[in-house]
């Protein structure tokens, strides 16, 4: 299942309200992706806001519900991040996505309808562009996003398919409605450790959203051999610490053959001078080769990636591909 030019992209708000909140912003993100070719089309709750969310989880879950049984429409995007998509988990219609399966995609809190999806069905979800977040972006950045969406989502691939490396890459907390200043770019550099090449289905998403269901049925069962990707956005070093002593505690980084670790935006150490990449190593008692860095994150520009397809990663080159077809059938 390739994405055309025509295709009908739904949208839906499992957490925060950013079309309310960030209206701008989104009205400008909707204009980019109607401008490329696509008709988004808008979940109800799009416009509307309880305080910190959208709507209660009966109403966010039957959003989505409604887009997923909607045979018209190809992809599924969410609106942005939040704190609490964990809430629709008990009201997703997951039989109707497992019958007419569609591309769904987003990252952040998402992380939580990504992985259920996956956990209850087995058809593959996709770590990628929010619609706010990535696509109301300003250029440069949202040019570079974009290119990876359409090489991802609506080209055909040879495999393996590399993941290239960003040139450069912004986590400034700055323009988030209106270009106020150009946006300070930094040289990129992906980190490899443990020395090693790996293969294996990779499972995985922002850490902080995992704390809210993992050990629970709509967590994927983490198997021998897995590559696990983690990502996180403004956490302190005492939270990192949290949720990667979280990870080991529910025993899964004794079983994963390797680990791809995203950018973290506006990390804030504390003052200790350790990086999120630090932290991890504690964590560990073997050494399995680690990909740090990498641009599948919270900051810009973006690389969507598939929950549930094989990736090779070779961390002494510091590269990645894809060697298992992503495309829904």
């Amino acid at each position: 299942m390739r994405l055309n030019k025509g295709d009908k992209i739904g949208i839906f708000t499992p957490s925060s309200p950013a079309s309310v909140t960030a209206k701008k912003r989104y009205k400008r993100a909707k204009s980019f992706l109607e401008y490329k070719g696509f008709q988004i089309v808008e979940g109800f709750l799009t416009g509307k806001s309880d305080f910190y969310r959208s709507g209660n989880p009966k109403e966010r879950a039957e959003e989505l519900n409604e887009l997923l049984r909607d045979p018209s429409i190809k992809m599924i995007m969410s609106m942005i991040g939040g704190t609490n998509s964990n809430s629709l988990l008990p009201y997703i219609d997951y039989e109707s996505f497992k019958k007419n399966p569609k591309i769904v995609v987003g990252y952040s809190d998402a992380t939580a309808i990504l992985l259920a999806l996956y956990a209850k069905t087995g058809i593959s979800t996709y770590y990628g562009p929010a619609l706010v977040p990535s696509f109301g972006e300003f250029e440069p950045l949202v040019n570079d996003t974009y290119q990876f969406f359409e090489n991802y989502f609506c080209k055909e691939q040879k495999l393996p398919y590399e993941i290239q490396q960003p040139f450069y890459w912004s986590d400034e907390m700055a323009n988030w409605l209106d270009k106020i200043k150009e946006k300070e770019l930094y040289t990129n550099e992906w980190i490899g450790v443990n020395g090693g090449v790996v293969e294996g289905r990779l499972v995985g998403g922002n850490n902080n959203a995992m704390y809210g269901f993992i050990g629970t049925q709509y967590f994927p069962e983490i198997k021998e051999g897995d590559i696990l990707f983690l990502e996180d956005t403004m956490k302190t070093a005492s939270v990192v610490e949290k949720n990667f002593a979280m990870l080991k505690l529910h025993g899964i980084f004794d079983k994963v053959s390797g680990i791809i670790l995203g950018k973290h935006e506006q990390y804030d150490d504390m003052d200790t001078g350790r990086k999120p990449l630090d932290i991890l190593l504690e964590q560990l008692d073997n050494r399995i080769p680690i990909l740090a860095e990498f641009d599948t994150s919270h900051t810009h520009p973006m690389h969507p990636i598939c929950i549930g397809k094989k990736i090779r990663m070779d961390t002494n080159i510091k590269k990645v591909w894809c060697t298992e077809k992503w495309e829904l059938s």
